[in-house]
C-alpha cells in the first residue's frame, strides 16, 4: 500500500481527516499540467509509510471543472481509497461511492461528521450500511478524532467489489433503496447554530450580518495586529536587535558603504527600524516587525471564518453584486484573500473556471485590493494626518474597484456564470486546527516575504549609490511632479514598488510629504503595479499575454487616479 486516496464531495471533512492520517508534515503540490492545488502527506500503517493525498473535492467521476478531472484522473494513481461522506447528506453523498464502487478500487467508506447527526435526527445505522455497500464503514469525527483509530485499522478490509449498477436510473434506485433501509430521521429542535445559519443567509439580515462580520474581522485584526507590535515584536527589535546592530555598525564603522548598505542611517546615534532603511534593520524589521503581526491576525481570524462554515454564505450574499463586475459570488474568496497578501489571492483565482473570471478578479485584486502589509503602512502613516484622509484613499480604490469591474464586464466578451458552491453547516472551529492552518501561513509568507524584503532594501541602496535613482527621478519628473505633483524623491518608493508595496508605502515616511502628496502617493502605490512575487503568480495563472494586458490596465489606473487627485485635491 503506498498511495491512499482521500475522496469526497467538496465540505465533506476531508481535510480534518486528512490533517488526522499525516499531522502536520504536509506537501501542497499542483497536479502536472494544471494550477489545481492538492495535499499530501505520509502516514504510519504498521511498517509501512504511505502517501496519503487529499483529492480536489468531487460530486460525480464525469467532471465539470478542471479540479474534477483531477480527481478523476488522481483515481488511477492510488492503491486503496478513503471515502469520505457527508453522513448528514446520505442520499447525495452515495452517488460518489457508487460511482467509485465501479471503479474496481480497494475502497473504505469514513461516514464523517457521525457528530452532527445526533444534531440533527438523524439515525444512521452503520453496520447496516456495510452489508449494503460490500465494504467497510467507519463513522468518524475529523474534528474531534473520533472512529480516526478503527479507520486505520481497517484499512486493510478494503478490496475491489463491483456494484454492477451503471446507468444513472439504477445509481439512484439503488441509492434511496440504501437511504430507506440503514437511514431513519426524527424530530428535533433547530439548534443555536441551525437558527442563525437560516438568519445569515437571507438577503436582509444576512446582508447585515455581512457587514457586521467584516468589520468586526477587520477590527480584530488592527487591534490584535497593533496589540503584537507595541507589546511583542518592537520591544524584541529595539531590546535585543538594535544593540546587536548597533556594535555590528562600530566594528564596520559609520561612515562606510557597507554600514550604509547593511546597518543604514543612524538618528541621533540610535537605529529607527523605520528610517535607517538598512538590509539588516528595515530589511527585517518590516516584515517580522510590522507586517507579520498583521498577517498573524488575519490569518487567524480567516481561519476561523473558514473552519465555522462563513465563507460560502458570504458568497452567496454578494453573488448578484459581484455579477455587475463580471464575476460571481465565490471571487469574494480570493479578494478577502488577497487583503492578507495577494500572493495567496492570485493563487486562489484558480478556484474561478473561466478565463474571463480570473483575468477580471486577477486585475481588481492587483488594482483595488492592498495587502494587510500595505494597508498597515498607510494606516500607520496617512492615518496621522486625520482619519478623513484614510477615507480618501480607500474611498478611491473602492470606486476604481467598482468602475473597473463594470467596464472590464462591458468590454470583455462572454458573461459571468452562476454560483455553484456548497454550503456547509455552521461547526464550532477546532482551536488546534485553525492555529495549524495559522502556522503553515505565517510560515509561507515569511519564506516569501523576507528575502523579497532584503533583496528590495539591496537593490534601492545600490540604486542610489551608483546615482541611478536620481537619473529615473528625471525622466519620470513630468508625471511625478507635473501630474501627480510628487517629489521626484517619490521614484524610489515606485521602484521598490515592484518588490515590496508595503516598503514601498514606508518609504514616502521620510520624504516629509504635504498631506496631499501623501495620500495621492500611497493611492497611486496601491493601484499602480503589483509586486514581483504577485506579478509571478499571476503570469502562471494568466499567461504572459493577458498578464501583459492586466498590467497596461493598472498602468493606465494609476495615471488617471493620480492626476485626477492631484486637480481635486
Amino acid at each position: 500500500m503506498k498511495k491512499i486516496l482521500l475522496m469526497g464531495n467538496p465540505n465533506v471533512g476531508k481535510s480534518a481527516i486528512f490533517s488526522r492520517l499525516t499531522g502536520a508534515r504536509i506537501i501542497v503540490s499542483n497536479y502536472p499540467g494544471t494550477t489545481v492545488e492538492f495535499t499530501q502527506g505520509k502516514m504510519k500503517i504498521g511498517d509501512e509509510r504511505p502517501i496519503v493525498i487529499d483529492v480536489p473535492g468531487t460530486y460525480t467521476f464525469e467532471p465539470s471543472s478542471k479540479a474534477e478531472e483531477v480527481a478523476v484522473k488522481m483515481l488511477t494513481e492510488g492503491d486503496l481509497v478513503i471515502n469520505v461522506v457527508n453522513s448528514t447528506n446520505l442520499e447525495r453523498n452515495l452517488y460518489l461511492t457508487l460511482e467509485l464502487l465501479e471503479k474496481n478500487v480497494p475502497v473504505v467508506i469514513a461516514l464523517n461528521m457521525w457528530d452532527e447527526t445526533k444534531h440533527q435526527g438523524i439515525n444512521i445505522d452503520a453496520r447496516k450500511l456495510e452489508k449494503e455497500l460490500g465494504v467497510p464503514v467507519i463513522p468518524t469525527c475529523g474534528l474531534t478524532g473520533e472512529g480516526i483509530k478503527e479507520l486505520i485499522s481497517r484499512l486493510r478490509e478494503a478490496k475491489p467489489i463491483i456494484s454492477g449498477i451503471s446507468s444513472d436510473t439504477d445509481k439512484w434506485k439503488r441509492i434511496g433503496e440504501i437511504v430507506e433501509s440503514v437511514q431513519k430521521l426524527t424530530h428535533h429542535h433547530h439548534t443555536l447554530l441551525q437558527r442563525l445559519e437560516d438568519v445569515s443567509i437571507q438577503p436582509a439580515s444576512g446582508l447585515l450580518i455581512a457587514a457586521t462580520v467584516i468589520y468586526g474581522a477587520f477590527w480584530v485584526i488592527r487591534t490584535l495586529g497593533e496589540g503584537l507590535i507595541a507589546r511583542v515584536f518592537e520591544p524584541l527589535f529595539q531590546n535585543i536587535w538594535a544593540p546587536l546592530m548597533l556594535k555590528l555598525g562600530g566594528l564596520l564603522g559609520e561612515d562606510t558603504f557597507l554600514h550604509d548598505v547593511l546597518i543604514g542611517k543612524l538618528t541621533d546615534g540610535s537605529i529607527d527600524f523605520t528610517m535607517a532603511f538598512g538590509v539588516l534593520t528595515t530589511g527585517f524589521f518590516v516584515p517580522i516587525g510590522m507586517v507579520l503581526p498583521y498577517i498573524i491576525s488575519f490569518y487567524l481570524v480567516l481561519g476561523l471564518l473558514e473552519d465555522f462554515g462563513y465563507l460560502p454564505r458570504l458568497a452567496v450574499l454578494v453573488d448578484n453584486f459581484m455579477h455587475h463586475l463580471g464575476l460571481h459570488g465565490f471571487a469574494i474568496i480570493p479578494l478577502m484573500l488577497g487583503i492578507g497578501c495577494n500572493v495567496p489571492g492570485a493563487l486562489a483565482i484558480r478556484i474561478l473556471e473561466e478565463r474571463r473570471e480570473k483575468f477580471i478578479a486577477a486585475t481588481l485584486m492587483a488594482v483595488s485590493v492592498p495587502c494587510m502589509a500595505q494597508i498597515a503602512m498607510i494606516i500607520g502613516l496617512v492615518g496621522e494626518r486625520g482619519g478623513q484622509y484614510l477615507g480618501i484613499v480607500f474611498g478611491t480604490l473602492f470606486a476604481l474597484f467598482i468602475i473597473k469591474g463594470i467596464i472590464m464586464n462591458k468590454l470583455l466578451k462572454g458573461a459571468s456564470p452562476e454560483i455553484l458552491v456548497e454550503i456547509p453547516p455552521y461547526r464550532i472551529p477546532q482551536f488546534s486546527a485553525v492555529l495549524k492552518k495559522l502556522w503553515m501561513r505565517s510560515a509561507w509568507f515569511l519564506k516569501e516575504a523576507v528575502p523579497y524584503v532584503l533583496l528590495g532594501v539591496l537593490f534601492v541602496n545600490i540604486l542610489y549609490a551608483l546615482n541611478i535613482i536620481d537619473f529615473l527621478s528625471k525622466i519620470f519628473s513630468p508625471i511625478l511632479t507635473g501630474l501627480w505633483g510628487l517629489p521626484k524623491e517619490a521614484i524610489s518608493a515606485l521602484i521598490i514598488g515592484f518588490l515590496r508595496k508595503d516598503v514601498a508605502v514606508g518609504m514616502l515616511g521620510p520624504l516629509n510629504l504635504t498631506t496631499k502628496q501623501l495620500v495621492i502617493g500611497s493611492t497611486v502605490l496601491a493601484v499602480y503595479f503589483p509586486c514581483i512575487a504577485t506579478f509571478v503568480v499571476l503570469v502562471k495563472e494568466l499567461g504572459i499575454k493577458d498578464m501583459l494586458k492586466s498590467a497596461a490596465i493598472m498602468m493606465f489606473a494609476a495615471l488617471v487616479v493620480g492626476t485626477l487627485l492631484n486637480i481635486i485635491l
